[in-house]
Parts: C-alpha cells; structure tokens; sequence
C-alpha cells in the first residue's frame, strides 16, 4: 500500500515546470505574493510610523516597521538617548519605501523633527523632564538638541554652583526642563538647574533649620569672589567676607583659599528667611593680640611692613594680624599739610616708636618723626635773631610767604616785610612755589613752632637815602606803571621807587591826561619816610612856573610905576583910616596868591 502511493503519480504535477527548473506554479506564486503583501501594513513616503529596533552596532540602528526589509538609521541619531536598546519602540520618518538597492530608507531625526514643536509646547505646558544631547559651546551657554530642535541652555542653568569648564559638558545627554519657548522665533529656552532647585530648596531648609550660631561645619569652596568666599555646606551656601577670612589684612581671597578646599568655618548669623548664612574662617584661630609680646610698652621701636594706605596715614602690619597706625602729622616734623601718600607706600618696610598702645581696644598708635631729633630743640642755636638763611617757598597766602628752611622748620615772611620800596599786592607777584629766597631770622617763637623772617632786611633801608632825594619840591623823571582810579603808581628813575600822583595832578601842559608807559618829569609834593610815601604832581611843574612868571611881571610893573616922574596935580595926604584900608588889602592880595 505504501508502496503503490509512493509510486502512483500526482495527478495535476506540472512536469514541463518542473524540466525548466521552476518548482513552483505561476498559481502558487502569485498566492504567495498575495499572501505576503498581506501580511504586510500599508506605508507611504513622507511619512512617520513606528519601529523596532532589531539590532545596535557602533555605526548603525536596524528598525523593523514591518515593511517587506529592515531599515538602516545612523547611530548619531539616537546620540540624545544612550541608553537606547534591541526592543525599544522608536518613531521613524519613511524616506523611501526602497531605494536603487531596494532598501528602505529611513530617518529617525526627521520622525522627530516632525513632531518636535508639539512636544515641545507639550513638555513646557506639563514642566515634563525630557532629555537633550549637548551638541556645542555658544556664547552665554550650550546647543542642546531636544526632539531634533536646537534649543539654548543658559550657562546659568547648568547646574546651581557656577561652572568653571563648559567643554566637560560637550556630548553629554542629560536631562532638562523647557522653561522658555519664543512662539514667534520659535526659541527654545532649557534648564537642567531648574530639575536640582527644587530638591535643593528642601535639603536648604533642612540645614538651615539645625544650624546654630558658633557651630563649626565642613565646607568646600564653591566660589571665591572679590568681597568673600562662598562655602557649599552641603546643600545650601554661606559666605566668609573678606573681613572673616583672616586677622591679618586681605587685599584678595584668593590669596586665603583656593577652589574647591575643604574647611572648617564657624556659623556668625544666619536668616532663616533670606537663606543667607554667614561663616568665619578667622573666627577659629586666636586672636593675634591676644598674642602679642606683653613686655612692648610705649617707647619701644617696632618694625613692620604697611599694608594699607590713606590719605591720613598709613596701618603697619607689626605681627600678623597686629596693625598700628601711622598718622601722617607723625611722619615729619613738617607742619606742612601733606599727603601720607608723600612719605610711604604699600609694602614698605618701616621702624617706627610706638607712641600709644591700647591693648583692650586693640589699638597702636606710631609715630617715624620721633626716631630723629626735633629740629626745633635747639632753634635758637641754629638760627639765631639776624642770621641769615637760604630757604624754600612752600606756599603763599594774602598776608606773606611760607618758607621750609629744613624739613620741620618754617618760617613766614610778612607781605610788609618783601621790599622796601616796591608795593607788593600779593606775594606771589614778589616770587612763586619752589623758588629759593634768602631771609633774615626776626623773630624765634619756639613754643608755637614759629619763626618771622624778613626779605628786605638783607638790605639797607634806602628810605634813609631817599629822605635826602625826594625832598618837597624837587623835579624827577619817571614813568607811569599803573593807572589807577585814584591816580597813577610811577616809577622813579632810577631808583626804582614808586610814587603815587592823584589825576588832577597828572593832567600835563596842554590840557590832556598823563598815559601809563609815558616818562615825564614829576614834582615831589609831599614825603613820608615813616609810611614810605612819595606824592608827586606833573602839573605843578608848569603850574608854579606859570605863577612865577606872573609875580615876576608884577614886580617889574610896581618897579616901573616907581621909576615914573612925579604928577603935578597937588599931593593928597593920606589919612590914617587909609592906611589902614591899604593894610587890609595887602593882606587879602597876599591871601589870594
């Protein structure tokens, strides 16, 4: 029996397909296409559907959409997800259902591109945590690739402690929030700080809550600014001032500390409300005073370097964190009025006396003048009444000049005291700053530090000689120098002394006004040596010749009348009452010449 069925033929075999090597009828066939197209979903172009990923190599997804192959997507695709994996539902965008080598062709960065601005708006509207792949650096941030949008992360929004390295950041999915989206210029805005805040706010709390004032705690430095230093306690920071960092004086914190130090640091004040906490460092180390030498009195000398510098003085370092005061009127003996800046500067190493020491208010006063000798104490010695000097303008004022005849000695010369002969209106038309000028010692006033010195003293008072000159009456030619409202200052040739004329007495012979810059001959008309006073007049010069000439003409008249023959009418004798007519009138021609 089974052999007959083995050897019995197939009724409807198809030999001639079979001679020509086709095992299967054009019947079956086109069922089996059929069938498999069935088996098959229906895709176009263009569009996006969902896949399978079926494999992962360095380079390459394979993803299966059930389509009739597998489709190849580069593996830089998925570089926002890392931790992709075989069975992982992916979406992926059909670019061609088969190529020339009848592949299909798809994309994942397009599928995603396609959807991208919904899920975006989606992931701000539900403040969903969605992942991004750092592509870049930028300026102000980082390039983050969220669902194929190129979307800004902020470098603020890195994470809550400042970032000193954006590079280590480059290639890195993590996860983030979208905080911003510009509808308009369709600009994505992300935080990955926005994710930590919220947890650290509550850890905030927390360790604030426990915190007690002189509680000592371990702390990294987290970020070392110009005024401080903040510390991460852990969670929530606090800052150290600059003025808590060390005893001794701090120009820059990063010369205390260093980033990302571990320290210990000390709890002063902290606000629950503010979150503000604020830590010492110095805190922790005795204090320096409490240190200092107990046998240092007033008197001894100390050295030490200035630290810092104002207009008043300069602080001296003496031992770490030990600071005295230079006062700038403790520098020279100069009274002058004078920058601290004019005699040291920071860095400086000095010697100095100390002059008070307060070691309850932890405070020292110095003095460098004291260490030479007061040039004051022997003044008198050194210059004497009438000695004669050389010394060095410093300032001037409206009533004399200030002079420095040695650092710590000054001395005035009177306005009064310049010149002897020229008006001087103030004393820096007389000589200016820095000018040397020799002077007389007048007068030595040792308790107040004060010396009168004079100018015109080093020479002989010509008012002694100008007494016999300028006599009232005398004629002298000089130049008018200023004119003024009440007349003229001239100078008298040539000995340079100034008189003064008033404007009737500068009006010349035919009726005009004397100019300044003119030269004529001047008449002395008064002479004081004791307020050094000359008055002149031009005018009277032709004036009084003018009246000479008349009371020359009436002489010669009265001598003519005499000299004439006698008149032959009869003689009248004269009466007493004429005589005394004739008197009277005398005296008033007398009068009125």
């Amino acid at each position: 029996m089974a052999e007959e069925l083995f050897n019995s033929p197939i009724a409807d075999f198809d030999w001639d397909a079979y001679e020509s090597g086709e095992t299967e009828s054009a019947k079956s066939k086109e069922e089996l296409e059929k069938t498999y197209d069935a088996s098959l979903g229906s895709f176009r172009d263009k569009e996006v559907t969902e896949g399978t990923v079926i494999s992962i190599n360095k380079r390459e997804v394979v993803v299966n959409i059930g389509a009739k192959s597998d489709g190849i997507i580069p593996l830089n695709e998925f570089r926002y997800n890392p931790d992709l994996k075989v069975g992982d539902t992916v979406e992926v965008f059909i670019e061609s259902q088969e190529d020339k080598k009848g592949q299909l062709i798809l994309s994942h960065r397009k599928a995603r591109l396609v959807k991208s601005w919904d899920r975006v708006n989606e992931a701000l509207e539900k403040d969903e945590i969605i992942k991004g792949f750092i592509k870049c650096r930028t300026k102000g941030g980082m390039i983050v690739d969220v669902f194929g949008i190129e979307a800004f992360l902020p470098g603020s929004q890195i994470d809550v402690k400042p970032i000193r390295d954006y590079d280590v950041f480059v290639g890195k999915t993590m996860e983030f929030k979208v905080v911003k989206i510009n509808q308009e210029f369709r600009n994505v805005v992300v935080s990955h700080k926005a994710l930590i805040e919220a947890e650290l706010e509550q850890q905030k709390r927390e360790i604030i809550s426990k915190l007690e004032k002189g509680q000592v705690l371990e702390g990294t430095v987290k970020n070392i600014t110009s005024y401080g230093v903040f510390i991460d306690l852990g969670g929530v920071d606090g800052l150290i001032h600059i003025t808590d960092l060390s005893w001794g004086r701090v120009n820059n914190p990063a010369d205390i500390v260093e980033p990302d130090q571990k320290l210990n640091v000390v709890i002063l004040d902290f606000d629950d409300e503010k979150k503000r906490i604020a830590l010492g460092l110095k805190q922790l180390q005795p204090h320096p005073w409490d240190n200092l030498d107990p046998n240092l009195k007033v008197g001894d000398r100390v050295k030490g370097r200035v630290v810092v510098m104002y207009d008043y003085g300069a602080f001296v370092e003496v031992a770490p964190g030990v600071e005295g005061l230079i006062h700038v009127s403790e520098m020279s003996w100069s009274q002058h009025l004078r920058s601290a800046q004019d005699f040291m500067k920071v860095g400086d190493e000095v010697e100095a006396q100390i002059l008070a020491l307060d070691r309850g208010d932890r405070k020292m006063s110095l003095g460098v003048k004291q260490l030479k000798d007061d040039p004051w104490a022997d003044i008198e010695q050194k210059y004497p009444v009438g000695s004669k000097h050389t010394a060095r303008v410093r300032n001037f004022t409206n009533f004399g000049v200030f002079v420095e005849l040695e650092e710590g000695v000054d001395g005035l010369i009177h306005i009064s005291d310049l010149s002897w002969t020229k008006k001087v209106k103030h004393p820096s038309e007389f000589t200016h700053n820095g000018a040397d000028i020799d002077v007389v010692v007048l007068e030595i006033d040792k308790e107040n530090r004060r010396l009168s010195l004079g100018h015109k003293q080093l020479e002989q008072n010509p008012w002694d000689v100008f007494e016999t000159i300028f006599t009232v009456g005398s004629v002298h030619e000089g130049v008018i120098t200023e004119l003024l409202e009440k007349g003229a200052v001239i100078n008298l040739l040539p000995y340079g002394v100034e008189g003064f004329a008033t404007p009737k007495h500068l009006v010349k012979q035919d009726g005009t006004q004397a100019q300044k810059d003119e030269k004529l001959e001047f008449k002395v008309i008064e002479f004081n040596k004791e307020a050094k006073r000359i008055i002149l007049s031009h005018s009277r010069i032709f004036e009084d010749e003018a009246k000479g000439e008349q009371r020359k003409a009436k002489r010669q008249g009265r001598k003519a009348e005499a000299e004439q023959p006698a008149a032959t009418t009869p003689i009248e004798r004269t009466t007493l009452g004429d005589i005394t007519e004739l008197a009277a009138l005398k005296e008033r021609l007398e009068k009125g010449e």
